[in-house]
């Protein structure tokens, strides 16, 4: 295990999060840029990569000796924005004993940085290897994953992937698919003081809410499968009419609108989820007579959506970072289907399933994602660049 330099990993970690690349903002071609330069600095071959618009992807390239298979390190620059209740500065790239903090440090430049320090770290100590090592830092994925979806229909392939999620350094070699759905209840109308003659579109919606929240899809090849299944209601609107008119409240709502996100893992389709939550449905209309309910998917016009991604246990990337992990913490790696991220959307589903390729999910960070503060434990970042070179070391195969 390579002995690596703490002061500059950290710096670097920080110098991105001082970078706010809020996606869909200048700030994502500006980071991407500053991560060409570094590359280059560190002798990769690099350049950026056209995505849409003015949007770019960073691609660098560390060729190896020859011989050797070869590996694609996979993540994303653009971030979510800064929230409410933050107690330091997001963009000061702030450390203290314990944490790096930052708008994006844990969703997910941490886990950037660390597969570019584990390349940066075994160049300086004179390590070369047999295979090429690809790092793609990528936007859009909070569009779907259209950068890494472009890496794909560039041809950019590699025999293995690790993509760096946050998932505090577990192996995640199973996560679901994602799609979002559309409700509509519509009931019948009285006065208060007729109600009880009425169809009451909001007690309605109360009524199927728990049994979506409970709900797990009929076609789930395993357990394990089954455990990333979720439904989940977030955004309820009821009032009159379809058009949803909130000024008369005297009046039974006769009009709900439900829109909510549903997750199913590998060998499991949209189209028999979509069934499930329609029998749920059809439950509902027989324990309220007079009521109609429909269901719809949404899709983002001219976005993709995240598929599914799963590797076997057993596989040679699973097994080179069980191995790395072992060797950095002596202890088993834990792996499989792990929740919370089984629930994520993640690029690995367009390196999976688009590009063919056999990788894992594993990234520093996720304990403290998305909320005010977001902070990755200096401790997991520096072990996880440790655990990427030797990972890479073990794939790619060390030249003499």
């Amino acid at each position: 295990m390579i002995e690596i330099d703490r002061d500059t990993c950290l710096a670097t970690l920080a110098d991105m999060v001082r970078n706010k690349s809020y996606s869909q903002t200048e700030g994502e071609r500006v980071l991407a840029a500053h991560m060409v330069g570094i590359m280059e600095a560190m002798g990769l071959e690099a350049y950026l990569m056209p995505v849409e618009g003015d949007r770019v992807n960073a691609i660098g390239v560390w060729r190896g000796t020859g011989g050797g298979p070869s590996l694609m390190f996979n993540g994303h620059l653009d971030t979510n924005p800064a929230t409410e209740g933050w107690t330091v500065n997001p963009w000061g790239g702030v450390i203290d004993d314990a944490f790096i903090y930052g708008i994006g440090v844990s969703n997910m430049k941490a886990g950037d940085a660390a597969y570019l320090c584990a390349v940066r770290e075994l160049i300086r100590h004179g390590v070369r290897l047999k295979g090429d090592v690809i790092l793609t830092f990528v936007i859009g994925e909070l569009q779907g994953g259209i950068g890494t979806k472009a890496i794909v229909d560039a041809g950019l392939r590699a025999d293995f992937f690790i993509n760096s999620e946050p998932t505090d350094l577990q192996a995640v070699t199973m996560h679901a698919a994602a799609f979002t759905f559309v409700m509509e209840l519509q009931g019948i109308t009285r006065h208060l003081s007729k109600r009880e003659a009425a169809v009451d579109a909001i007690l309605a919606a109360c009524d199927v809410i728990p049994e979506l929240t409970a709900l797990t899809f009929s076609d789930a090849p395993s357990e394990e499968h089954r455990s990333i299944n979720r439904v989940h209601v977030g955004v309820v609107h009821g009032a009159l009419g379809r058009d949803l008119h909130e000024w008369r409240p005297p009046q039974v709502a006769d009009f709900v609108r439900l829109k909510g996100s549903g997750r199913y893992g590998p060998g499991q389709t949209e189209d028999n989820a979509l069934a499930d939550l329609r029998r749920v449905l059809d439950g509902l209309e027989r324990r309220w007579p007079g009521l109609q309910a429909s269901v719809r998917t949404e899709k983002a016009e001219g976005r993709p959506t995240m598929p599914a991604f799963e590797v076997p246990r057993d596989s040679r990337i699973v097994t080179a970072i069980n191995a790395a992990y072992l060797s950095v913490r002596g202890e088993a790696q834990p792996t499989g289907a792990i929740t919370p991220p089984g629930f994520f959307g993640t690029d690995a589903g367009h390196l999976y399933e688009a590009a063919g390729m056999e990788g894992i999910v594993c990234g520093p960070g996720g304990r403290y994602n998305t909320m005010p503060d977001e902070r990755v434990d200096i401790v997991d970042y520096l072990d996880m660049i440790r655990i990427y070179a030797a990972t890479a070391c073990d794939i790619c195969g060390v030249a003499e």
